[in-house]
């Protein structure tokens, strides 16, 4: 099984388009610009799912569901977010097909027209909002967590696998609260859990932030970011929480009875991550060879190869490794082992070295004489023998040691890509040379983000909250500024 992937520094693009499709991670289908996630990219996302999930019931959010299709006159009730969803929408505007009279095939029947047009979710604030306005009467039924594992529509012209379809999974979450300062605090608490996933789980450092005016979602009064950097220096917006304010609440008359029997606009968030992040595990970690999996997400941690000639050597070999199968498994980790006789030794540890399986044992007749097992690790390539009596403890072990030196590698590459700049003149040479994140101070200007982004593709990622304010002069025009900002290229 010859990988023949294009090289990272050949083309990072490229690698990255064959990668997915030669891992067997998803692939393009017959709709355009959508995508089939194939069973082993499925079930990285059902780990990422997991991991998440369990996360967000322990801060006490419950998931439900809600519909696909949103009325047309829901989404234009909230005019900034109308705005900044109209150009992606995908609209259905007839409820029936028929055969055509002539036989040339089936139609949309021009009879069946809907009263009004349905659009397909690009996210689903006006339809939740919808529903709360019968869900909240007073303060007792606050907070309202809600979060949902959905599907949504966003009419993307250029495509790409994970990064930007037209279609895509994802979970968002919908709250509603008394107050304000209760609302900003369950936007940051989530945020606070989407880098610890990112950076516990997937072992990908982020920096956390807020976004500008400009680069907000729309409908909301602060928008919350975890910027992660990819192996190419451009950026990924890797999650976000956003503060609503009163905005959805007022379009949708979505009042409570306080405590005081006063009647009053409740205080909303919502946030989501969706499978970009697969896009994000794959280019923060992978190498010329494959996938490079954290143990946490991957859907095999370890893979036994046994080498053998003949059967009665693999019925040997079988009666060696089945206890320790069941022993790996007890202890919660995700083992296969490949007896196929349809394909050879090397073959398999192609294949899972491709797919990034941390840890790969093999066992030959050799190593049944010698109670040994040949350990292989993904992330270094590096193979050891290992004595059988030790071989569990070992993979306990490493299993620990390859979730952290993944992060630490990919938190090493970030930090030697943060660069400190004060002139325009530098930032734009260093931006094509170097890449990565650059902080730079800005006038707070939409005029002048605006005209970064036209001269340079560089946008500003996030107003970082852990930065300390630091008093300085906007690299373009000159003018007083309290703080720098992290500008990098994106996707």
């Amino acid at each position: 099984m010859g990988k023949n992937l294009t090289t990272r520094k050949e083309d990072y693009s490229k690698w990255y388009n064959e990668l997915v499709i030669k891992a067997d991670l998803a692939e393009n289908s017959g709709v355009r610009g959508c995508m089939v996630i194939k069973p082993y990219g499925y079930a990285i996302w059902e780990k990422m799912q997991a991991g998440l999930d369990k996360m967000f019931k322990e801060t006490g959010h419950e998931n439900a569901y809600f519909p696909i299709f949103i009325p047309k006159s829901y989404l234009s009730k909230e005019a900034s977010h109308v705005e900044g969803f109209a150009k992606e929408c995908a609209v259905v505007t007839h409820y029936r097909l028929k055969n055509a009279e002539d036989g040339s095939g089936i139609i949309v029947d021009p009879e069946a027209k809907l009263e009004e047009e349905l659009i397909v979710r690009p996210t689903s604030e006006t339809i939740i909002w919808d529903t709360y306005r019968r869900w909240i009467q007073s303060y007792r039924d606050l907070p309202l967590l809600i979060n949902q594992w959905a599907n949504v529509v966003r009419w993307e012209m250029r495509t790409r696998l994970f990064l930007r379809t037209a279609e895509f999974l994802w979970q968002e979450g919908h709250t509603a609260h008394a107050t304000e300062q209760e609302a900003i605090e369950e936007a940051e608490k989530i945020l606070d859990i989407y880098a610890d996933f990112a950076e516990n789980h997937m072992a990908v450092p982020v920096i956390k932030g807020t976004k500008t005016e400009v680069e907000r979602f729309a409908g909301a009064v602060e928008t919350y970011c975890i910027e992660a950097l990819m192996q190419d220096g451009k950026a990924l917006q890797a999650g976000t929480s956003h503060f609503l304010g009163q905005n959805f609440a007022k379009a949708f008359d979505v009042k409570f009875a306080n405590k005081e029997g006063q009647q009053d606009y409740v205080w909303a968030t919502s946030w989501g991550v969706s499978t970009r992040l697969m896009g994000a595990l794959i280019m923060t970690h992978s190498d010329d060879n494959g996938l490079v999996l954290p143990p946490k997400l991957a859907p095999i941690q370890v893979v036994i190869v046994p080498i053998y000639k003949g059967m009665d050597q693999l019925e040997a070999i079988s009666e060696k490794v089945d206890p320790l199968v069941k022993e790996l498994r007890s202890k919660g980790i995700s083992v296969k082992y490949d007896d196929r006789d349809t394909h050879k030794p090397g073959f398999k540890f192609n294949e899972y070295e491709l797919k990034g399986v941390p840890v790969r044992l093999a066992i030959g007749q050799r190593d049944l004489q010698n109670e040994t097992f040949e350990v292989a690790r993904r992330d270094t390539l590096e193979k050891e023998t290992v004595k059988a009596s030790e071989v569990i403890t070992h993979i306990e072990e490493l299993l620990e040691k390859i979730q952290e030196n993944i992060y630490n590698r990919a938190l090493d590459y970030r930090d030697e890509h943060i660069t400190r700049v004060d002139s325009y003149d530098e930032f734009k040479t260093l931006l094509e040379s170097k890449g990565g994140f650059f902080l730079a101070h800005w006038d707070g200007t939409a005029e002048t983000e605006e005209r970064i982004k036209e001269e340079t593709k560089a946008t500003i990622r996030c107003i970082p909250l852990s930065d300390g304010k630091e008093e300085g002069k906007c690299m373009v025009t000159g003018k007083p500024s309290s703080q720098r900002v992290i500008f990098a290229k994106a996707y």
